[in-house]
């Protein structure tokens, strides 16, 4: 319980930032824009259609510019001060923390076992902590090697309190080796702890099935990831009490029901079953989720949201709902996003508060299931356990369930993770994670700002998790395109920003930055015609770019965009490199992925299909002694080289790289009468110079023309783009 004397210090600051020039260059952009678009309609009569299409994609250009404008104007984040908790806080609230995982394969076991290892160890009382894994793949082999990490856990978490451990993540933390010449408690204990991790390791990766004569695992006899009961499982549980250093917090597995005839909502239902099996157990006020690869990399992360949470507002009606944290990555593939979180997520925390990422967030139980009500809506709303309706009316009442049993409860956590338990309430619906869309966490974001609560977003120096992006290709198509899908989801569902503007308590600016995060996937076509017309205008001979002086609008705007944008990479450390392939991959994934998440989102409409979650494969590398602090999934030599298949995915971008190589040779044979005098009314270097441009963000499309294996554009690929572009040039210059 927090004290209110308002002569003790803050637990908390907002910094606000003061971003004078770069509003003025934002609103630079903005006037360039509009006058590019005013130069269009004064001009429009004297050309041909293909100024009304730039003139079109122009004008999205500009909407969201006008957009990111809005949403960068007053960046904040929160800072907090943990070293105060102790002198404000009598007694620390307790915490439930959710990993979730569905595939074993695509999500190694051991990588899940080192994430649950690094909430185990955080600095916080063991006796207010809980760890929850949901497995909706239920595997035996995840179940068995998060049995082994709880065994390594009493040995790993009191080294990592005793000795202060930065990094609590044993695969990363073993990256660095002791000093061979050092001897001492530290050096021994170093030593003994390494050696059981690799023991650790080697059970996981070297498991077999026997497993199948232990009683333990009799109930994952004869399951299938789709077809099998409730499963849960209490590994560990601290019958301490008492918040010991060597202690270690409760530790719970769970795998909720699954038949091929239901709609488990993917990893939103497995959250809203981790809220249900939770609130029996132990029915904590904050909630942590984590996904099953980002560990917990600065161990006084609990406090930090803690001092959000307990600082006593003076507008404690709408405080704060959730504590975001930014999602870092420890390899080389993570530099946009950061930029992005670094940027954009501030904006948005300047307004009325960051946006929910699925990772790395803080939240409050009961601002997941609404507000107070009596008995008869708790039944019709929560659904027909008698105790889940006990645990709901007590975290309403902000009361939690630190000195129960957990395995007291394992008959009615089996039964809130039947398959027709939700059926005719309201999870999903109005209460926890919310349904309808694969971003689900953006789904319950708005779902929040929009009752009027705010968040919080705090951005420490020390990453507070860290995890591992997909490596650039397939992998990473599939994710992007499920984000575009989601996004797209949102803003046709009933939580659009687009809907309830008078009942909804969503802030105007804040409805402006999620239809911003909303739109990403309608980019597709303005982003797709834009690559295209510069090689259009170029074969059929006509002008896409304003002559003369006006022409400064455009290489102004190029100019300062680029300028703009590798500003903020290298702001934050990163390289011109860094800076190229990311403005290549946002190119990438705007014109070859998400097209398909507007084909998929006219497809629910219709009705003729549903989105589909699927699970993104997850990389992990072997720690070395010695190898220092370097990202372990980079070890390949060929590590970040960008890689194909023979997915439609990758259709689009060959296509406009062999179509803006048609163009440029055609220019440099003279295929079409260029009109080099720069005030004449055709094609000139300019759209030469722009299809130069095209292919240079393309790269990876070109440089894979020439490559072999996985790294080359496959054959079938090729030739269904080679036939396209065919098309297009006979079109273009036939016109």
């Amino acid at each position: 319980m927090a004290d209110s004397s308002s002569s003790l210090p803050s637990l908390f600051e907002k910094i606000s930032y003061k971003r004078y020039f770069l509003r003025a260059v934002d609103l630079t952009m903005l006037g360039l824009l509009f006058s590019l678009i005013l130069y269009r309609i004064l001009h429009m009569s004297q050309n041909d259609n293909v100024w009304v299409v730039a003139f079109l994609c122009e004008s999205f250009f500009t909407f969201i510019w006008l957009l990111i404008t809005c949403i960068k104007w007053t960046p904040a984040e929160h800072k907090p001060y943990p070293d105060r908790l102790d002198e404000r806080v009598h007694e620390l609230p307790s915490v439930d923390m959710f990993v979730t995982t569905a595939d074993p394969v695509r999500e190694p076991p051991i990588l899940v076992v080192n994430t649950v290892l690094s909430l185990l160890a955080v600095n916080y009382p063991a006796n207010k902590l809980a760890c929850y894994v949901s497995d909706d793949g239920c595997s035996p082999l995840t179940y068995f090697s998060l049995k082994e990490a709880s065994n390594f856990a009493k040995i790993w978490v009191p080294f990592c309190k005793k000795y202060n451990v930065r990094v609590r993540a044993p695969f990363r933390y073993f990256l660095k080796s002791v000093d061979a010449k050092e001897d001492s408690e530290f050096s021994r204990d170093w030593e003994m702890t390494k050696r059981e991790y690799e023991k650790l390791s080697g059970k996981v990766e070297d498991a077999t099935r026997d497993w199948d004569a232990d009683d333990d695992f009799e109930a994952f006899s004869n399951t299938k990831p789709n077809d099998h009961s409730t499963i849960v499982k209490v590994v560990w549980e601290n019958k301490g009490g008492v918040g010991d250093e060597k202690e270690v917090p409760h530790f719970v597995y769970v795998s909720r029901e699954k038949r091929p005839n239901y709609l488990h909502h993917y990893k939103a239902g497995a959250m809203n079953f981790l809220v249900r099996v939770s609130g029996l157990m132990t029915n904590a006020p904050y909630m942590l989720n984590v996904d099953c690869d980002m560990f917990v990399n600065e161990a006084d992360v609990v406090r930090q949201a803690m001092c959000i949470f307990l600082q006593k507002s003076k507008n404690s009606i709408n405080h704060c709902a959730f504590v975001q944290y930014p999602q870092d990555f420890y390899d080389s593939n993570c530099e946009e996003l950061v930029v992005l979180q670094s940027h954009l997520s501030r904006g948005f925390a300047g307004i009325q508060g960051s946006i929910y990422s699925g990772s790395g967030c803080f939240h409050t139980r009961r601002v997941m299931y609404g507000k107070f009500l009596d008995e008869e809506s708790l039944a019709r709303k929560f659904g027909s356990s008698k105790e889940i309706r006990k645990s709901v009316a007590n975290a309403l009442q902000r009361k939690s369930n630190s000195q129960n049993i957990l395995t007291n409860f394992l008959d009615e956590a089996r039964e809130v993770g039947q398959c027709q338990y939700e059926s005719q309430t309201s999870w999903g619906k109005t209460i926890g994670w919310l349904y309808d869309s694969t971003a689900e966490d953006v789904n319950t974001s708005i779902d929040i700002h929009s009752r009027g609560w705010t968040s919080s977003y705090i951005y420490p120096v020390q990453p507070a998790f860290l995890g591992c992006m997909p490596p650039g290709g397939p992998e990473a198509m599939v994710q992007q395109r499920r984000w575009g899908t989601g996004m797209l989801e949102v803003l046709f569902n009933k939580h659009s920003p687009l809907i309830g503007i008078f009942s909804q308590k969503l802030r105007f600016r804040q409805r402006l930055a999620y239809i911003h995060i909303f739109t990403w996937g309608l980019r597709s076509i303005p982003e797709l015609a834009y690559c295209l017309l510069p090689a259009f205008c170029l074969l059929h001979n006509s002008a896409l770019f304003p002559k003369g002086l006006c022409s400064g609008i455009s290489v102004t705007l190029v100019g300062m965009h680029c300028l703009y944008t590798l500003w903020e990479f290298v702001s934050l450390g990163f390289s011109v490199h860094s800076w190229y392939t990311s403005q290549s991959f946002w190119r990438i994934k705007a014109t070859c992925i998400w097209l398909f998440s507007i084909t998929d989102i006219i497809f629910k409409l219709l009705g003729v299909s549903k989105t589909v979650f699927i699970v993104t494969k997850k990389t992990f590398t072997e720690t070395r002694s010695g190898t220092g602090d370097g990202p372990s999934c980079s070890a390949d030599p060929n590590a970040g080289k960008f890689e194909f298949d023979d997915s439609v995915y990758f259709l689009p971008g060959t296509f406009i790289v062999l179509v803006n190589l048609a163009a440029i040779a055609g220019f440099l044979v003279g295929l079409q009468p260029v009109s080099h005098i720069y005030g004449g009314g055709g094609s000139t270097f300019v759209e030469a110079c722009a299809c130069i441009l095209v292919v240079m963000l393309f790269l990876p499309f070109l440089k894979g023309l020439f490559e072999k294996g996985k790294y080359g554009i496959p054959l079938s690929t090729l030739s269904k783009a080679a036939f396209l572009a065919v098309l297009f040039v006979v079109f273009s210059v036939g016109k």
